[in-house]
């Protein structure tokens, strides 16, 4: 099992689509570092040679912010919003939809489960 950055990438899919299992690296950053570390993308991580996988890790290490680091700045990122007190880090601190989406019917995934309110019956037919 290749380890790169931090991670065991899976051995038995093709270099383009292992890549993806680092955090921070999406297909297009993928395609972009075999073309750099010239290795054909349909080659599988185990037929890789040593050599080939040191050029993949300094290519991520020099070109790439991926795994803790960019996990770092992102969050450093939303704190830095919400001690600021602007409207997208109040809608962080009260884990509501930071980009404008509606949250009178939907927005479950942010806010959790609907709660029951107490005394508020269905209207009788």
């Amino acid at each position: 099992m290749a380890r790169v950055a931090g991670v065991n990438i899976p051995t038995q899919k093709r270099v383009e689509i292992a890549l993806t299992y680092i955090h921070g690296i999406g297909r297009c950053a993928a395609t972009e570092i075999c073309t750099k570390g010239s290795i054909p993308r349909e080659k599988r991580v185990n037929q890789l040679t040593d050599a080939e996988v040191m050029r993949i890790r300094e290519i991520i290490d020099r070109d790439y912010q991926v795994e803790g680091d960019l996990r770092r700045e992102v969050a450093m990122g939303i704190k830095r919003l919400m001690d600021l007190g602007c409207y997208r880090g109040l809608r962080h601190r009260r884990g509501l939809p930071v980009r404008g989406q509606r949250t009178h019917t939907n927005a479950r995934t942010r806010k959790g489960p609907a709660k029951p309110i107490a005394g508020k019956k269905k209207a009788a037919k």
